[in-house]
């Protein structure tokens, strides 16, 4: 088990119990993001950080056709996903799996190494190699798919106070905002060969970002 595995897991050791119920109340812009993946028919999602599985669950009911992966480098957020996932009656849809977000092995780990929508849901901010996350996000993506990306933003259009409060805060449980995100993502793009965007929400508060591969 690496180093941040093990943070991770103490980190969320107790607080998966009650995550969903409180991360609805600050953790904006999930589900605008979850709306507009547009998940073609038959198409799979993989979401990268996929914690309790709530997002992915949200995905499969939106699609219902859509066949969904999860990679969490948490074993304490993985059992309580697998326990979600089998109170909705999704266990024959999804697949879940342990692995770190900056290298993983999709091929091996669900059987096929690109997905139609690729989706990270405030993890990049938890993750200290967070580019090359982001570089693997997009290497899972197929030809003509899209990776999505919502986390937390600069808090550009707020007050002073009120972003050295929360910044203060979320370092407590090892979440630094990323400034770099959209020029990552456009440079990430220009690499590859896509179609990048980015945009503020909330004054700032999250912003929204991903890339469409060709």
């Amino acid at each position: 088990m690496s180093g941040h595995s093990q943070l991770m897991d103490g980190v969320y050791r107790y607080q998966r119990h009650f995550y969903d119920l409180t991360r609805k109340y600050y953790l904006l812009g999930r589900d605008g993001l979850i709306a507009d993946l547009d998940v073609p028919a038959g198409g799979a999602v993989l979401e990268i950080g996929c914690g309790t599985g709530r997002n992915l669950i949200a995905v499969g009911k939106a699609w219902p056709q859509a066949r969904l992966c999860g990679v969490d480098i948490s074993e304490a957020m993985l059992d309580t996903a697998r326990a979600s996932v089998a109170k909705t009656g999704m266990g024959d849809r999804v697949m879940l799996a342990q692995g770190d977000a900056c290298g993983f092995d999709a091929q091996a780990l669900f059987g096929r190494a690109t997905f139609e929508r690729v989706f990270i849901s405030y993890a990049l901010s938890m993750i200290p190699e967070w580019e090359m996350a982001l570089a693997q996000a997009a290497r899972c993506v197929a030809p003509g798919g899209k990776l999505e990306i919502v986390d937390f933003g600069q808090q550009e259009a707020l007050p002073a106070l009120w972003k050295r409060a929360l910044f203060g805060w979320l370092g407590k449980f090892h979440v630094s905002p990323r400034r770099e995100l959209a020029p990552a993502i456009e440079r990430l793009a220009q690499d590859m060969g896509g179609f990048p965007h980015s945009r503020t929400l909330y004054r700032g508060y999250a912003v929204r970002g991903g890339l469409i591969r060709v």
